[in-house]
């Protein structure tokens, strides 16, 4: 019979249009709060495909909107990207995201790590409550403990 064509990059446990819709949800949310959290496998494909929508945003063509289009989920998302991001990486060539780890998942002790587009704390003019520099709205609200 034919075979498939290797995957590149890791599977997460799952079939390759689960993974896709997985790393198109990630890459829409990503854009949209600029920073999120996330396994470190995760994070290292999200980086992947968050850098080469940047370059789509920078190119502006028709060619290059449809192309994220059929990336990105959401019209907020698209906007977003053309609009803000694309502009701000404008002057810089390749390594718009930035993968930090922190500590382990309670439950299954997976790595986990944050996915952050540079720049993404100079958007966060107005932002008061602050979770060891973080805005709480980032943390899951079973996080923070009793209110």
């Amino acid at each position: 019979g034919a075979t498939e064509m290797p995957l590149i990059g890791s599977k997460f446990g799952s079939g390759h249009k689960h993974r896709w819709a997985i790393l198109r949800n990630m890459v829409d949310a990503l854009i949209t709060h600029e920073r999120i959290k996330t396994t470190v496998a995760k994070a290292k494909e999200l980086k992947r495909i968050a850098d080469k929508v940047i370059t789509m945003g920078k190119e502006a063509s028709q060619a290059a909107h449809v192309r994220a289009r059929a990336i990105l989920r959401t019209k907020d998302a698209h906007d977003k990207l053309f609009e803000q991001l694309a502009p701000r990486f404008a002057e810089r060539n390749g390594g718009y995201t930035r993968v930090l780890r922190t500590a382990p998942r309670h439950g299954d002790n997976a790595p986990m790590a944050f996915v952050e587009y540079l720049g993404w704390e100079s958007t966060l003019a107005g932002e008061t409550d602050l979770i060891d520099g973080i805005p709480v709205r980032l943390y899951k609200k079973a996080r923070r403990g009793p209110a």
